[in-house]
């Protein structure tokens, strides 16, 4: 029973992103039912095992809200781009070129982690079968399965085997999205003290 729970939690964890702040829960390797490794559909990864490309898809210049478009078919992630507001500040720009800057690193990351994990579970399942003494494919040419049991064991390894790397990768994680806060308190504490002092000014400028 707990091999099976293993199994189907690795076998296609996700993560999702809430609101505009764009915030990601890390990996948690020390807790299976919780990670969020980004490993999924290794056909896709399979299928296109190069360079991924990023979409050149820009809003219309009078847009005023981020844009989210569809999971990319080799991190899984959803990629952002962010919205440059009229008469932007060195602050809003240092934040919003940090907050893309995050998108690419962790889209990079999890686009090389999901096509190791694609490489290394379809040799694990070769070896299996050949062990056996078998074909991958079965005589009517059909896809031979594999227990979730049998599975699990590749699931566990692959994690203990990238433990560091993802705890790293957790660091680096908390490190970025902690600067990406303090950075959005700071924005929004200056666009408040702006909104104040203009309010000010127009209340004490005399009429005629």
């Amino acid at each position: 029973m707990t091999s099976r729970t293993t199994a189907a939690a690795v076998a296609c964890l996700t993560w999702r992103r809430f609101g505009p702040v764009a915030l990601h829960a890390p990996l948690r390797p020390h807790s299976l039912s919780a990670a969020s490794s980004r490993l999924c559909s290794s056909k896709q990864a399979t299928q296109q095992d190069k360079t991924p490309k990023r979409s050149a898809f820009r809003p219309a210049a009078d847009s005023t809200h981020d844009w989210i478009g569809p999971p990319n078919p080799l991190s899984n992630l959803r990629p952002i781009v962010y919205h440059v507001p009229e008469n932007e500040s060195e602050l809003e720009k240092r934040l919003r070129h940090l907050r893309q800057e995050t998108e690419d690193w962790n889209h990079d990351f999890w686009t090389k982690q999901n096509i190791t994990f694609s490489k290394e579970k379809d040799d694990y399942i070769t070896s299996h079968f050949k062990a056996k003494g078998l074909t991958v494919r079965d005589e009517q040419g059909r896809r031979r399965p594999l227990s979730s049991e049998e599975m699990a064991v590749f699931y566990k390894s692959f994690l203990d085997k990238n433990r560091t790397r993802h705890a790293n990768y957790n660091k680096e994680w908390y490190r970025r999205n902690f600067t990406i806060t303090l950075l959005m308190a700071r924005v929004a504490l200056n666009n408040m003290w702006r909104t104040v002092t203009h309010s000010s000014k127009k209340s004490s400028t005399p009429t005629t």
